[in-house]
């Protein structure tokens, strides 16, 4: 990986359950809850399951396919009515049994079973590596449905703590305007801060509660049974060590995608092998034997016994230009699905790349915030203490007072950005499944 950064380490592969990584109880609580109830996912494993079913009917290609019938009818024919006459016998109504079980056995000289089964395998693995996809993101975005909660949380605590300072201080500038210290001028412009910060709350609490909705939807729940608890998280999950990345070769063996468009070459590939089975001849063995008689005890005797058996050949020939045609279409498929393998491939490393450069720069970004907000935090309390002197106006402590409440929210709102960038990372290495 090119864009390795100081909290990713590139000798250990990402886990499977990643997000076991935060230690958080509730989020690995929720993470197994969507396992079992998310719609999309239950999909998916019904998929798969119809996949393996195919499969099961593919193998049974290299059994024998048998037909057994059995019938029975009362009535009189022309043939028998001239041999009871010409036994002394009336003619009369009769019942009439037989008993037959045929069976068949394709030789697989050409590989047409074979390579139907190749194929049939390589699609059920190819759904399967569907269904991991599914997983992995029903996982990221629970957890970034629940990350968002949190931050959002931390942000909406954030500003009402911000709320409180700005009405603190704007108390004490109506103090002094009253006391003759100050004008109306500054105590109207600390009011407006009050309503400048005060307005930020409703819309968090807004995005707040429409992560609350999707993380229920997530979890195959309504809006009504959303887990309200979760509004109850104000910190975003924080890693309990560095990010797992591993190398280049562990990626491709790892996302789901890629191990898709594999399997869809292999079964192209086979399908080809199954267009080219069919210039040639399918040569199967035929049998069967029962029994016919008037009376049901006849079906078992020697006179009553019928057998048969031999060979059997079936072969589009000399016309075979469907055939041929269906080689070349079956090629044609199997050079597109390399091409959509080659795409699938260059894009999986396009996005790990790009999501650790994102998580990199928020990294970088986070780190001079906290030092903005620290050095913000320090400004105001030595503004506050001045103004309490009369050293600076009313307009410099408020001005000092909007940069620390500014900062404040940058580094929530940053808390946030990184969780979803680490999520996003965790997708792009395909960990989940």
């Amino acid at each position: 990986m090119v864009s390795i950064n100081k909290e990713a380490e590139a000798s250990i592969a990402v886990p499977d359950d990643w997000w076991r990584l935060y230690q958080d109880p509730k989020l690995n609580d929720l993470l197994e809850e969507a396992f079992k109830a998310n719609y999309d996912l239950k999909a998916a494993e019904a998929n798969l399951s119809a996949s393996r079913a195919v499969l099961d009917a593919s193998r049974a290609g290299l059994y024998p396919s048998t037909n057994a019938n059995v019938g029975a009818i009362r009535g009189r024919n022309a043939t028998t009515d001239q041999i009871l006459e010409v036994g002394g016998h009336e003619p009369k109504t009769t019942w009439s049994y037989d008993a037959i079980l045929d069976v068949s056995y394709e030789i697989d000289l050409f590989g047409h079973v074979r390579r139907s089964i190749e194929a049939s395998q390589a699609d059920a693995q190819g759904v399967q590596a569907a269904r991991d996809a599914v997983k992995i993101t029903v996982a990221a975005e629970t957890a970034r449905a629940y990350g968002q909660i949190c931050s959002l949380g931390e942000e909406i605590e954030v500003a009402q703590h911000s709320v409180d300072v700005v009405t603190h201080e704007a108390d004490i500038v109506h103090r002094r305007m009253l006391a003759g210290g100050g004008s109306e001028f500054e105590f109207v412009r600390a009011s407006g801060l009050i309503a400048q910060v005060r307005a930020t709350v409703a819309p968090l609490e807004g995005q707040r509660d429409a992560a609350l909705f999707q993380l229920a939807a997530l979890l195959g729940r309504t809006p009504a049974n959303a887990p309200v608890e979760t509004l109850q998280c104000h910190s975003p999950p924080r890693l309990s060590k560095l990010i797992p990345v591993g190398d280049g070769v562990g990626l491709l063996r790892r996302r789901p995608d890629i191990r898709q468009a594999e399997r869809r070459v292999a079964g192209d590939t086979a399908r080809v092998g199954v267009a080219t089975a069919d210039l040639y001849p399918r040569i199967s063995l035929l049998g069967s034997v029962g029994g016919v008689g008037g009376q049901l005890s006849a079906l078992t005797a020697a006179r009553g016994l019928t057998w048969g058996l031999g060979p059997s050949i079936s072969w589009t020939f000399p016309n075979q230009i469907l055939s041929r045609a269906r080689v070349k279409q079956a090629g044609a498929l199997a050079d597109q699905s390399l091409a959509n393998f080659d795409s699938t491939v260059l894009q999986a490393l396009k996005e790990t790349e790009q999501a650790l450069a994102t998580y990199n720069a928020e990294l970088i970004q986070r780190e001079s915030l906290n030092d903005a907000q620290r050095l913000a935090h320090r400004e105001f309390s030595l503004a506050k203490e001045q103004f309490s002197y009369g050293a600076i106006s009313s307009l410099d402590m408020l001005t000092s007072e909007q940069s620390m409440v500014a900062s404040d929210a940058a580094v929530a709102a940053s808390d946030a950005r990184t969780l979803q960038a680490q999520i996003q990372l965790f997708k792009s290495l395909g960990g989940g499944w």
